[in-house]
């Protein structure tokens, strides 16, 4: 059960960042792939999810509208396009799955989640 996050780096505000997630093991056939951060101090936060079988794509409202959450089901690969990037968009990004279908009020929830990637930084300069 793995999960190989990459991507992260150093952007300036305004700018665009693609994270990659690619699942293997029994990580591969999860239900719902979903992104986290975690910044300096802060509580690990909810930032998009994918349910695969429903086509569905979910969003914590600081990020809807900048970034986008994509699978590629062939890859087992999640991706999280981020645009407009901002200073306070900076933290830890990490992949999580959920190996089963669950309630829609977990997506948000860390505790929720089967499975999680190492983690990539992803800083924003102003």
């Amino acid at each position: 059960v793995q999960l190989q996050a990459s991507g992260g780096g150093l952007v300036q505000a305004g700018g665009s960042l693609r994270l990659s997630c690619s699942a293997s093991g029994r990580a591969g056939s999860s239900y719902t792939l979903a992104w986290f951060r975690q910044a300096p101090g802060k509580e690990r936060e909810f930032v998009a999810a994918d349910r695969w079988r429903a086509g569905s794509a979910y969003y914590a409202d600081v990020v809807k509208g900048r970034f986008t959450i994509s699978r590629d089901s062939t890859k087992n690969t999640v991706f999280l396009q981020m645009d407009s990037l901002k200073p306070e968009d900076t933290a830890v990004y990490y992949c999580a799955a959920q190996s089963r279908q669950k309630i829609l009020s977990s997506l948000r929830v860390p505790a929720e989640y089967d499975y999680w990637g190492q983690g990539t930084q992803v800083t924003v300069s102003s």
